[in-house]
């Protein structure tokens, strides 16, 4: 019986990069899968700071957002998953975030703000 020389592993990313329009989540094996990022409401409304603050779980199998308090996996973006959430659920979110500056106004966002967002994770 001939087995291939193929390593069966889980994808685990490295680094996200997050624009306008487009989700993209760079693998350790060298891949790059990117989703649109209307498959991600919180993503969608999230400002470039919120979508700029993420951190690798599960040793790069998924990224966390925690000022969106949104998860994604590696393989829901191989098997291209959108997210899950009921419309009723992210309506909640928004509701709750619309409150939440209200109460802690913030600045205005700045003109020509960069659109292309990436951070590399910090070693530990």
């Amino acid at each position: 019986m001939t087995t291939s020389g193929v390593e069966n592993s889980n994808p685990t990313i490295e680094r996200i990069i997050v624009t306008e329009d487009t989700l993209s989540a760079e693998l350790r094996d060298g891949r790059t899968i990117s989703a649109p990022l209307g498959w991600f409401p919180r993503l969608s409304h999230a400002e470039q700071r919120e979508r700029a603050n993420w951190r690798l779980i599960g040793r790069g199998q998924g990224v966390h957002w925690p000022d969106l308090d949104e998860d994604i996996s590696a393989d829901g973006l191989l098997l291209g998953k959108p997210s899950g959430e009921s419309q009723t659920s992210l309506q909640k979110w928004l509701d709750g975030r619309a409150l939440r500056r209200a109460r802690h106004p913030t600045r205005a966002r700045p003109r020509g703000a960069i659109r292309v967002l990436e951070r590399k994770p910090t070693a530990r």
